[in-house]
């Protein structure tokens, strides 16, 4: 009888999303793949400590152990440009945390964003740019993990919290595109015009929408909790949450700063992820919670 990972939220990610090998990375640039790979085989029974993905993973692999259906609905697949030898120090440090990881792809220096095609992945998460945007090129989400953020908090271990960023994230670039162009009145008169017209979809809709299957399919002890972290504000909120409504799918909070600061509203809300398409709201975001960025859009043209 054949496998299939139909029908699960599958996440692909790197070797450095999910634990802590910067040291180890440090050696692989200042010298080369062998040395890196003789480290790695030193160290093997060295279990690496957890990397800024470690929780959202950890998280959505709690849904497997008591999913009412008595089917696994998460899949977590390690996708890295690490060398054979070296993974095998990836799958004991997930044993090591208790991680039910089984599946891998380790290519040796080579972009693996080819093999989320047949993953049929419904999230990428790598700390190389351009695998990054080679995935979203190719329909799937995915976001550069920056490994300098700070840990997410063990304040809700029955929750994944995961936040999102609106414009040319959930939503297209469209009306940032007006913004960008013409400016804060423009967009505002824009947005209020169009508020009854529903954005087209941004990359990480499918992510959003495989999320809401899960929280519906449910377990006892786990549940999902998402948040919308947007600078729009009054009167351009409106359009956002018609948007939604509009593709039924709910988020718990939404957050309409009006361009203030997101970093100290996201270190309140405690997310184990927050995706965001530019690059200066990660940066200031990584300060305060895990963080990646979403390589997508006019401010990634």
């Amino acid at each position: 009888m054949s496998v299939s990972l139909d029908g699960k939220l599958v996440v692909a990610i790197s070797s450095r999303a999910l634990f802590d090998f910067e040291e180890e990375n440090k050696v692989f640039e200042q010298s080369d793949d062998r040395a890196y790979m003789a480290l790695q085989l030193e160290r093997l029974d060295t279990p690496a400590t957890p990397g800024v993905a470690f929780s959202l993973v950890k998280k959505l692999l709690a849904f497997n152990q008591d999913a009412a259906t008595g089917r696994e609905p998460v899949e977590v697949v390690i996708l890295s440009r690490n060398d054979p030898v070296s993974g095998m120090r990836v799958f004991r440090s997930a044993r090591h945390y208790g991680l039910p990881i089984e599946r891998g792809s380790f290519t040796r220096g080579q972009s693996p964003w080819r093999y989320l095609k047949p993953l049929h992945a419904n999230l990428f998460l790598s700390t190389h740019l351009s695998d990054v945007r080679a995935a979203l090129d190719a329909g799937v989400p995915a976001a550069q993990v920056y490994p300098q953020s700070v840990h997410a908090s063990d304040a809700y271990p029955n929750e994944v919290r995961i936040a999102f960023d609106g414009d040319a994230v959930l939503f297209s670039d469209e009306a940032e595109r007006v913004y960008q162009s013409e400016g804060l009145r423009a967009f505002q008169k824009h947005e209020s015009e169009k508020a009854h017209q529903p954005l087209l979809a941004g990359p990480f809709k499918p992510l959003l929408a495989a999320l809401q299957r899960l929280q519906k399919e449910g377990t006892p002890s786990m549940r999902i909790r998402t948040a919308l972290v947007t600078a729009r504000s009054a009167p351009a909120h409106e359009r956002a949450i018609r948007t939604l409504m509009n593709w039924n799918i709910e988020v718990d909070e939404a957050m309409f700063l009006g361009g203030l600061p997101k970093g100290e509203f996201l270190r309140e809300f405690e997310p184990d992820f927050f995706f965001d398409d530019q690059t200066g709201h990660v940066d200031l975001a990584s300060r305060h919670v895990p963080s990646g960025h979403v390589a997508s859009g006019i401010s990634n043209d």
